[in-house]
Protein backbone atom coordinates (compact mmCIF):
# COMPACT_ATOMS: atom_id res chain seq x y z
CA UNK A 1 0.00 0.00 0.00
CA UNK A 2 1.21 3.83 -0.52
CA UNK A 3 0.14 6.67 1.43
CA UNK A 4 -1.74 8.55 -1.36
CA UNK A 5 -4.21 7.25 -3.90
CA UNK A 6 -5.87 3.71 -4.22
CA UNK A 7 -5.03 1.04 -2.18
CA UNK A 8 -2.75 -1.64 -3.63
CA UNK A 9 -5.40 -4.41 -2.70
CA UNK A 10 -8.56 -5.14 -3.85
CA UNK A 11 -10.70 -4.36 -0.48
CA UNK A 12 -13.52 -6.17 -0.91
CA UNK A 13 -11.95 -9.26 -2.34
CA UNK A 14 -9.63 -9.18 -0.16
CA UNK A 15 -8.91 -12.87 1.53
CA UNK A 16 -7.46 -12.79 5.05
CA UNK A 17 -6.63 -15.61 6.40
CA UNK A 18 -7.25 -17.34 9.77
CA UNK A 19 -3.24 -16.72 10.18
CA UNK A 20 -2.27 -17.00 14.17
CA UNK A 21 -4.38 -17.36 17.50
CA UNK A 22 -4.46 -15.60 20.68
CA UNK A 23 -3.33 -18.01 23.18
CA UNK A 24 -4.50 -18.31 26.37
CA UNK A 25 -1.25 -19.34 28.69
CA UNK A 26 -2.74 -20.07 31.95
CA UNK A 27 -0.23 -17.46 33.77
CA UNK A 28 -0.87 -14.67 35.46
CA UNK A 29 2.26 -13.09 34.16
CA UNK A 30 1.39 -13.26 30.72
CA UNK A 31 -2.20 -14.52 30.62
CA UNK A 32 -3.03 -14.22 26.62
CA UNK A 33 -0.30 -13.68 23.71
CA UNK A 34 -0.43 -13.13 20.10
CA UNK A 35 0.82 -15.65 17.81
CA UNK A 36 1.69 -15.96 14.43
CA UNK A 37 1.08 -18.07 11.89
CA UNK A 38 4.26 -19.64 12.20
CA UNK A 39 4.13 -19.88 15.90
CA UNK A 40 6.29 -17.22 16.51
CA UNK A 41 4.56 -14.53 19.28
CA UNK A 42 3.95 -11.15 18.11
CA UNK A 43 6.40 -9.01 20.70
CA UNK A 44 5.18 -5.87 19.94
CA UNK A 45 1.25 -6.97 21.23
CA UNK A 46 3.05 -9.29 24.27
CA UNK A 47 4.53 -5.86 25.46
CA UNK A 48 1.85 -3.99 25.02
CA UNK A 49 -0.23 -6.43 27.11
CA UNK A 50 2.05 -5.88 29.69
CA UNK A 51 1.44 -2.25 29.70
CA UNK A 52 -2.65 -2.82 30.06
CA UNK A 53 -2.14 -5.27 33.14
CA UNK A 54 0.31 -2.91 34.83
CA UNK A 55 -2.80 -0.54 34.26
CA UNK A 56 -4.82 -2.62 36.18
CA UNK A 57 -6.71 -4.22 33.38
CA UNK A 58 -8.50 -7.28 33.75
CA UNK A 59 -7.39 -10.48 31.87
CA UNK A 60 -10.70 -10.29 30.19
CA UNK A 61 -9.68 -6.78 28.72
CA UNK A 62 -6.71 -7.97 27.58
CA UNK A 63 -8.38 -10.74 25.59
CA UNK A 64 -11.01 -8.43 24.55
CA UNK A 65 -7.92 -6.08 23.12
CA UNK A 66 -6.15 -9.25 21.86
CA UNK A 67 -8.82 -10.00 19.36
CA UNK A 68 -8.85 -6.99 17.86
CA UNK A 69 -5.08 -6.75 17.35
CA UNK A 70 -5.40 -10.46 15.94
CA UNK A 71 -7.93 -8.68 13.24
CA UNK A 72 -5.65 -6.37 12.47
CA UNK A 73 -2.64 -8.73 12.29
CA UNK A 74 -4.31 -10.57 10.38
CA UNK A 75 -5.24 -7.59 7.70
CA UNK A 76 -1.54 -6.68 7.71
CA UNK A 77 -0.31 -10.33 6.97
CA UNK A 78 -2.38 -10.50 4.24
CA UNK A 79 -2.12 -6.78 2.93
CA UNK A 80 2.29 -7.32 3.42
CA UNK A 81 2.43 -4.54 5.67
CA UNK A 82 4.96 -4.85 8.35
CA UNK A 83 2.50 -3.14 11.77
CA UNK A 84 5.67 -0.74 12.45
CA UNK A 85 5.69 0.44 8.73
CA UNK A 86 1.60 1.27 8.62
CA UNK A 87 0.43 4.61 7.61
CA UNK A 88 -2.67 6.53 7.52
CA UNK A 89 -3.58 5.00 4.70
CA UNK A 90 -3.30 1.19 5.83
CA UNK A 91 -5.64 2.39 9.13
CA UNK A 92 -8.33 4.06 6.79
CA UNK A 93 -7.94 1.05 4.11
CA UNK A 94 -8.15 -1.38 7.12
CA UNK A 95 -11.03 0.26 8.67
CA UNK A 96 -12.86 0.37 5.16
CA UNK A 97 -12.55 -3.36 4.79
CA UNK A 98 -14.35 -3.91 8.04
CA UNK A 99 -17.37 -2.03 6.11
CA UNK A 100 -17.15 -3.29 2.66
CA UNK A 101 -15.42 -6.85 2.83
CA UNK A 102 -17.27 -8.08 6.12
CA UNK A 103 -16.98 -10.23 8.82
CA UNK A 104 -15.04 -13.44 6.97
CA UNK A 105 -16.72 -16.87 7.22
CA UNK A 106 -14.64 -19.55 8.98
CA UNK A 107 -14.26 -22.18 6.56
CA UNK A 108 -15.44 -25.94 6.74
CA UNK A 109 -13.72 -28.27 8.79
CA UNK A 110 -12.95 -30.42 6.09
CA UNK A 111 -10.32 -27.51 4.61
CA UNK A 112 -9.02 -26.22 7.72
CA UNK A 113 -7.38 -29.33 8.06
CA UNK A 114 -5.20 -28.02 5.41
CA UNK A 115 -3.82 -25.62 7.61
CA UNK A 116 -4.64 -22.80 9.77
CA UNK A 117 -3.75 -19.77 6.68
CA UNK A 118 -6.61 -21.40 4.80
CA UNK A 119 -8.18 -18.11 3.86
CA UNK A 120 -12.06 -16.92 4.91
CA UNK A 121 -14.40 -15.67 2.30
CA UNK A 122 -15.81 -12.21 2.92
CA UNK A 123 -19.22 -12.81 4.10
CA UNK A 124 -20.25 -8.97 3.01
CA UNK A 125 -21.95 -8.63 6.24
CA UNK A 126 -20.35 -5.02 8.01
CA UNK A 127 -18.92 -5.63 10.89
CA UNK A 128 -21.19 -3.61 14.04
CA UNK A 129 -20.92 0.06 14.20
CA UNK A 130 -19.96 -1.10 18.02
CA UNK A 131 -17.31 -3.59 17.04
CA UNK A 132 -15.21 -1.42 14.48
CA UNK A 133 -15.76 2.00 16.94
CA UNK A 134 -13.64 -0.89 19.88
CA UNK A 135 -10.97 -1.89 17.30
CA UNK A 136 -10.75 1.46 15.99
CA UNK A 137 -10.28 2.66 20.04
CA UNK A 138 -7.75 -0.49 21.14
CA UNK A 139 -5.21 0.31 17.95
CA UNK A 140 -5.01 3.92 18.74
CA UNK A 141 -3.77 2.80 21.93
CA UNK A 142 -1.78 -0.04 20.67
CA UNK A 143 0.57 2.69 18.43
CA UNK A 144 0.19 5.48 20.90
CA UNK A 145 2.01 3.17 23.73
CA UNK A 146 4.15 2.07 21.02
CA UNK A 147 4.56 5.46 19.56
CA UNK A 148 6.04 6.80 22.79
CA UNK A 149 8.00 4.06 24.09
CA UNK A 150 9.96 4.08 20.42
CA UNK A 151 9.62 0.86 19.23
CA UNK A 152 7.02 1.90 16.81
CA UNK A 153 6.10 4.25 13.78
CA UNK A 154 6.68 7.80 14.47
CA UNK A 155 3.36 8.70 13.93
CA UNK A 156 0.24 7.69 15.17
CA UNK A 157 -1.70 5.71 12.16
CA UNK A 158 -4.92 6.10 13.72
CA UNK A 159 -5.07 9.70 14.63
CA UNK A 160 -7.59 11.66 16.64
CA UNK A 161 -10.35 13.39 14.97
CA UNK A 162 -9.03 17.42 15.18
CA UNK A 163 -11.63 18.85 12.90
CA UNK A 164 -13.45 20.86 16.16
CA UNK A 165 -10.44 22.63 16.70
CA UNK A 166 -6.89 22.36 17.77
CA UNK A 167 -6.97 23.46 20.93
CA UNK A 168 -7.01 21.66 24.16
CA UNK A 169 -10.12 19.06 24.96
CA UNK A 170 -12.49 19.75 26.87
CA UNK A 171 -11.55 23.82 27.32
CA UNK A 172 -14.68 25.32 26.53
CA UNK A 173 -16.43 23.32 29.13
CA UNK A 174 -18.94 24.87 31.54
CA UNK A 175 -18.91 23.23 35.08
CA UNK A 176 -22.54 22.97 35.34
CA UNK A 177 -22.59 20.75 32.22
CA UNK A 178 -22.26 17.06 31.85
CA UNK A 179 -18.80 16.52 29.87
CA UNK A 180 -19.33 15.74 26.06
CA UNK A 181 -16.19 13.55 23.84
CA UNK A 182 -15.42 16.69 21.68
CA UNK A 183 -12.32 14.41 20.17
CA UNK A 184 -12.99 10.91 18.74
CA UNK A 185 -10.91 9.15 16.56
CA UNK A 186 -10.53 10.08 12.98
CA UNK A 187 -12.04 6.69 11.45
CA UNK A 188 -14.14 5.46 14.26
CA UNK A 189 -18.13 5.15 13.48
CA UNK A 190 -20.52 6.72 15.10
CA UNK A 191 -22.54 4.22 16.77
CA UNK A 192 -25.78 4.93 17.55
CA UNK A 193 -27.30 4.82 21.18
CA UNK A 194 -29.08 1.37 22.00
CA UNK A 195 -31.86 0.42 24.38
CA UNK A 196 -31.20 -2.51 26.69
CA UNK A 197 -32.70 -6.02 25.27
CA UNK A 198 -34.41 -7.60 28.08
CA UNK A 199 -36.57 -10.55 28.04
CA UNK A 200 -40.34 -10.43 28.53
CA UNK A 201 -41.74 -12.08 31.72
CA UNK A 202 -43.54 -14.58 29.11
CA UNK A 203 -40.60 -15.12 27.43
CA UNK A 204 -38.25 -15.71 30.76
CA UNK A 205 -40.92 -18.16 31.89
CA UNK A 206 -40.42 -20.57 29.03
CA UNK A 207 -36.87 -20.12 28.54
CA UNK A 208 -36.25 -21.30 32.32
CA UNK A 209 -39.19 -24.16 31.92
CA UNK A 210 -36.39 -25.27 29.07
CA UNK A 211 -33.48 -25.74 31.55
CA UNK A 212 -32.70 -29.18 32.16
CA UNK A 213 -30.95 -29.29 35.69
CA UNK A 214 -31.07 -27.69 39.28
CA UNK A 215 -27.53 -26.30 38.46
CA UNK A 216 -28.91 -24.23 35.34
CA UNK A 217 -31.96 -22.76 37.26
CA UNK A 218 -29.83 -21.94 40.24
CA UNK A 219 -27.62 -19.93 37.46
CA UNK A 220 -30.42 -18.22 35.70
CA UNK A 221 -31.77 -17.20 39.10
CA UNK A 222 -29.20 -15.77 40.36
CA UNK A 223 -28.10 -13.84 37.03
CA UNK A 224 -31.96 -12.51 36.87
CA UNK A 225 -32.25 -11.59 40.58
CA UNK A 226 -28.74 -10.25 41.33
CA UNK A 227 -28.01 -8.50 37.72
CA UNK A 228 -24.47 -9.80 37.93
CA UNK A 229 -22.11 -9.87 34.62
CA UNK A 230 -21.40 -13.84 33.38
CA UNK A 231 -17.58 -13.22 34.23
CA UNK A 232 -18.18 -12.18 37.65
CA UNK A 233 -21.11 -14.96 38.94
CA UNK A 234 -18.95 -17.93 37.72
CA UNK A 235 -15.86 -17.46 39.81
CA UNK A 236 -18.26 -17.33 43.26
CA UNK A 237 -16.86 -19.46 45.62
CA UNK A 238 -19.10 -22.13 48.24
CA UNK A 239 -17.67 -19.54 51.21
CA UNK A 240 -18.86 -16.80 49.33
CA UNK A 241 -22.95 -17.68 49.08
CA UNK A 242 -24.78 -16.78 52.74
CA UNK A 243 -28.11 -18.65 52.27
CA UNK A 244 -29.34 -17.06 55.60
CA UNK A 245 -29.17 -13.50 54.33
CA UNK A 246 -29.36 -13.82 50.97
CA UNK A 247 -25.92 -12.77 49.41
CA UNK A 248 -23.79 -14.18 47.92
CA UNK A 249 -20.08 -12.65 47.41
CA UNK A 250 -18.69 -11.59 43.87
CA UNK A 251 -15.69 -10.03 42.36
CA UNK A 252 -16.47 -7.12 39.91
CA UNK A 253 -14.91 -6.94 36.37
CA UNK A 254 -13.49 -3.96 36.44
CA UNK A 255 -12.71 -2.88 39.37
CA UNK A 256 -11.94 -6.04 40.99
CA UNK A 257 -13.57 -5.10 44.21
CA UNK A 258 -15.12 -8.32 46.09
CA UNK A 259 -19.10 -6.93 46.65
CA UNK A 260 -21.78 -8.97 48.11
CA UNK A 261 -24.96 -9.11 46.04
CA UNK A 262 -28.97 -9.79 47.10
CA UNK A 263 -30.24 -12.59 45.48
CA UNK A 264 -33.90 -13.75 45.74
CA UNK A 265 -34.97 -16.35 47.35
CA UNK A 266 -35.89 -18.61 44.66
CA UNK A 267 -32.39 -18.86 43.69
CA UNK A 268 -31.01 -20.39 47.04
CA UNK A 269 -33.58 -22.90 46.63
CA UNK A 270 -32.39 -23.79 43.51
CA UNK A 271 -28.82 -23.88 44.66
CA UNK A 272 -29.57 -25.92 47.41
CA UNK A 273 -31.31 -28.69 45.38
CA UNK A 274 -27.96 -28.57 42.78
CA UNK A 275 -25.93 -29.34 45.70
CA UNK A 276 -27.70 -32.27 47.61
CA UNK A 277 -27.80 -33.48 43.91
CA UNK A 278 -24.05 -33.15 43.99
CA UNK A 279 -23.02 -33.98 47.24
CA UNK A 280 -20.46 -36.12 47.87
CA UNK A 281 -19.05 -36.02 44.30
CA UNK A 282 -18.20 -32.42 44.23
CA UNK A 283 -14.84 -31.51 46.33
CA UNK A 284 -16.09 -29.21 49.75
CA UNK A 285 -14.82 -26.27 50.95
CA UNK A 286 -15.05 -22.53 51.36
CA UNK A 287 -12.59 -21.51 48.76
CA UNK A 288 -13.76 -24.16 46.31
CA UNK A 289 -16.06 -23.25 42.91
CA UNK A 290 -19.43 -22.97 43.69
CA UNK A 291 -20.28 -24.30 39.67
CA UNK A 292 -19.21 -26.93 38.00
CA UNK A 293 -19.79 -29.55 34.91
CA UNK A 294 -22.39 -31.60 35.43
CA UNK A 295 -20.33 -34.63 33.48
CA UNK A 296 -17.59 -36.43 34.69
CA UNK A 297 -14.90 -35.21 34.36
CA UNK A 298 -15.59 -32.27 36.92
CA UNK A 299 -14.29 -29.42 36.03
CA UNK A 300 -15.62 -25.20 36.99
CA UNK A 301 -17.72 -24.50 34.73
CA UNK A 302 -16.49 -21.77 31.76
CA UNK A 303 -18.80 -19.07 30.37
CA UNK A 304 -18.65 -20.45 26.88
CA UNK A 305 -20.65 -23.67 28.75
CA UNK A 306 -22.92 -21.17 30.21
CA UNK A 307 -23.16 -19.55 27.47
CA UNK A 308 -24.10 -22.58 25.41
CA UNK A 309 -26.71 -23.91 27.70
CA UNK A 310 -28.11 -20.95 27.48
CA UNK A 311 -28.54 -20.76 23.72
CA UNK A 312 -29.70 -24.07 23.59
CA UNK A 313 -32.93 -23.43 26.14
CA UNK A 314 -33.38 -20.38 24.33
CA UNK A 315 -33.50 -22.56 20.98
CA UNK A 316 -36.08 -24.97 22.84
CA UNK A 317 -38.38 -21.67 23.69
CA UNK A 318 -38.07 -20.34 20.44
CA UNK A 319 -36.19 -17.33 21.37
CA UNK A 320 -33.19 -15.55 20.67
CA UNK A 321 -32.34 -14.25 23.88
CA UNK A 322 -28.57 -13.93 24.85
CA UNK A 323 -26.98 -14.66 28.38
CA UNK A 324 -26.35 -10.63 28.92
CA UNK A 325 -30.15 -10.44 28.63
CA UNK A 326 -30.66 -11.66 31.56
CA UNK A 327 -28.43 -9.05 33.12
CA UNK A 328 -30.40 -6.26 31.36
CA UNK A 329 -33.42 -7.72 32.59
CA UNK A 330 -32.65 -7.71 36.60
CA UNK A 331 -31.61 -4.22 35.58
CA UNK A 332 -34.94 -3.31 34.39
CA UNK A 333 -37.23 -4.72 37.31
CA UNK A 334 -35.21 -3.19 39.69
CA UNK A 335 -35.38 0.31 37.80
CA UNK A 336 -39.31 0.03 37.95
CA UNK A 337 -39.88 -0.68 41.43
CA UNK A 338 -40.45 2.89 42.76
CA UNK A 339 -39.70 1.31 46.21
CA UNK A 340 -35.82 0.91 45.04
CA UNK A 341 -34.07 4.17 44.75
CA UNK A 342 -31.99 4.87 41.25
CA UNK A 343 -28.50 4.93 43.33
CA UNK A 344 -29.18 1.57 45.04
CA UNK A 345 -29.47 -0.06 41.80
CA UNK A 346 -26.24 1.47 40.38
CA UNK A 347 -24.68 0.06 43.63
CA UNK A 348 -26.14 -3.32 42.68
CA UNK A 349 -25.31 -3.00 39.14
CA UNK A 350 -21.51 -1.90 39.57
CA UNK A 351 -22.01 0.82 37.73
CA UNK A 352 -19.38 3.73 38.29
CA UNK A 353 -21.76 6.52 36.39
CA UNK A 354 -25.16 6.87 37.22
CA UNK A 355 -26.06 7.93 33.54
CA UNK A 356 -25.27 4.51 32.64
CA UNK A 357 -27.87 3.52 35.23
CA UNK A 358 -30.04 5.91 34.02
CA UNK A 359 -30.71 4.30 30.62
CA UNK A 360 -33.01 1.50 32.31
CA UNK A 361 -35.47 4.29 32.92
CA UNK A 362 -35.92 4.01 28.72
CA UNK A 363 -39.42 2.21 28.29
CA UNK A 364 -39.11 -1.08 26.80
CA UNK A 365 -40.12 -1.66 23.26
CA UNK A 366 -42.44 -4.54 23.85
CA UNK A 367 -44.47 -1.82 26.34
CA UNK A 368 -44.26 1.03 24.23
CA UNK A 369 -45.93 -1.45 21.33
CA UNK A 370 -48.41 -2.85 23.87
CA UNK A 371 -49.34 0.82 25.05
CA UNK A 372 -49.27 1.94 21.17
CA UNK A 373 -51.81 -0.81 20.21
CA UNK A 374 -54.57 0.23 23.35
CA UNK A 375 -53.78 3.70 21.88
CA UNK A 376 -54.96 2.82 18.46
CA UNK A 377 -57.44 0.06 19.84
CA UNK A 378 -59.23 2.99 22.15
CA UNK A 379 -59.40 5.64 18.70
CA UNK A 380 -61.10 3.08 16.63
CA UNK A 381 -63.30 3.07 19.85
CA UNK A 382 -64.18 6.71 20.12
CA UNK A 383 -64.81 7.32 16.75
CA UNK A 384 -67.34 4.54 16.37
CA UNK A 385 -68.97 5.89 19.40
CA UNK A 386 -69.19 8.85 17.90
CA UNK A 387 -70.67 7.70 14.85
CA UNK A 388 -73.53 5.93 16.35
CA UNK A 389 -76.74 7.87 15.87
CA UNK A 390 -78.71 8.92 19.11
CA UNK A 391 -81.95 6.22 19.47
CA UNK A 392 -85.29 7.66 19.18
CA UNK A 393 -87.13 9.00 21.95
CA UNK A 394 -88.04 6.84 24.56
CA UNK A 395 -85.21 4.10 23.70
CA UNK A 396 -82.58 3.36 25.84
CA UNK A 397 -79.02 3.33 24.42
CA UNK A 398 -77.93 0.70 26.92
CA UNK A 399 -81.01 -1.63 26.09
CA UNK A 400 -80.23 -1.20 22.42
CA UNK A 401 -76.66 -2.28 23.21
CA UNK A 402 -77.54 -5.19 24.71
CA UNK A 403 -80.46 -6.34 21.83
CA UNK A 404 -77.86 -5.89 18.77
CA UNK A 405 -74.75 -6.66 21.16
CA UNK A 406 -72.98 -3.00 20.35
CA UNK A 407 -70.11 -2.52 22.58
CA UNK A 408 -69.96 -6.21 23.80
CA UNK A 409 -67.71 -8.89 23.68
Amino acid sequence: MVDRGDPAVDLAGLAVPFAGRLAATGERWEPYRLVAGDGVTVDAAGAYFGHLQASGRSELTIRSYGLDLLRWFRFLWAAGVAWDRVTRAEARDFCRWMVVAGRPVRPHWRERRLGPDVPGLASGQAYAPSVRAHCETVLRGFYDFHVEAGTGPLVNPFPLDRSRGAGRALAHHHPMEPFRRERSGLYRPVVPSRIPRSIPEEEFNEIFAALGSHRDRALVAFYVSTGARASELLPATRGGVDPGRQLITVVRKGTRAVQQLPASADAFVWLRLYQLEMDGVLPRGGGQPLWWTLRRPFRPLTYHAVHRMFERAGAAAGTGATLHSLRHTAAYRMAEDPALPLTGVQFVLGHALLTTTQLYLTPRKEEVIRRMLAHHGEQVRQAQRRARPAPAPGYRRETLDVLFGNGTS
